[in-house]
This record gives structure tokens, C-alpha cells and sequence, in this order.
């Protein structure tokens, strides 16, 4: 996926900036998924944590990279109220909020749910998110990002 990321990137004459921001965004979703991937049960049958990252593009320099995985009704509790303020904060206020995180040290990446948002939603022009409930205690979460590489 990172190859054809980078061929994306040199066939449309993408920014170094852009794309890093493209990739960062990538790997952070792939780290969340991986992190909170949940497994679903279907018909009584137990299936393997699993979940989905699709990078499109849906317009000239406008990216979009869309992640979908299961998680628990605890990891709902913890990313939710990231995504929220998240959405709330203008960009310069992601960008302090994100550095009052790494100062404290909290929230860091290894304890899950934490700055890895606040990293994405300094890269990318907007954060869009969904979550649906399967059961009491596992939902289905979405995540589209959007990055726009030339602002004309």
C-alpha cells in the first residue's frame, strides 16, 4: 500500500509536505486499527480483529483516507471525546492542543486512543466520524479524513 502511495504521489507531482501528510495519516489509521480492531460475532461465530483503510481521491489534489474497524464500547469512550473536541478546535488550537499533550506525556501513543488524533487532525483539512452500534458492547467505527494537496 505505502508503494502505491508513493507512485501516487510522483505520477501527480504531490508536495513533500502533502504527501508526508498523506502517509502520516495512513500509518496513524493503520496504527488505530490495530490497536482497537475488535472481533465480531456473527452467527455465533467468532470472526478475527479486522478492519479496513482505502485511500480515494475524489477530485483534483483532494485525497480522502477512510478507516472502518470494530471497537469495543471502552474504546468508543476514549476516542469519542478526541474526535469531539477535535472537531470544535480551529486549527491553530489543534496545533497547541496536540503540543500541551506531548508535553505532559499523557495520552501518548503506546496507552491507545490518545495524541494519534490530534496528529491527524493537524495533517489533514477535516475529520469526519461514525459510530454504530452492533451490540451493548462492540460498535462499528468510520473515519474519513481529507486532505487537499493544491490550494488553489
Amino acid at each position: 500500500m505505502i508503494e502505491a502511495l508513493e507512485k501516487e504521489a510522483q505520477h501527480n507531482d504531490i508536495s513533500i509536505n502533502a504527501s508526508n501528510n498523506i502517509f502520516t495519516v495512513f500509518i496513524e489509521l493503520s496504527q488505530n486499527m490495530i490497536n482497537y480492531s475488535k472481533s465480531a460475532q456473527v452467527d455465533e461465530k467468532a470472526l478475527r480483529p479486522q478492519g479496513l483503510i482505502l485511500v480515494s481521491k475524489s477530485g483534483e489534489g483532494i485525497y480522502h483516507i477512510h478507516n472502518q474497524n470494530i471497537v469495543s464500547i471502552q474504546d468508543k469512550e476514549k476516542i469519542e471525546p478526541k474526535l469531539l473536541e477535535i472537531q470544535y478546535l480551529d486549527r491553530d488550537g489543534i496545533k497547541k492542543r496536540y503540543r500541551e499533550l506531548r508535553k505532559s506525556g499523557q495520552n501518548t501513543h503506546c496507552q491507545g486512543a490518545g495524541i494519534g488524533f490530534y496528529e491527524i487532525a493537524k495533517r489533514c483539512n477535516s475529520i469526519e466520524y461514525e459510530f454504530k452500534e452492533i451490540n451493548e458492547n462492540k460498535f462499528y467505527f468510520y473515519l474519513k479524513t481529507t486532505i487537499i494537496t493544491n490550494k488553489n
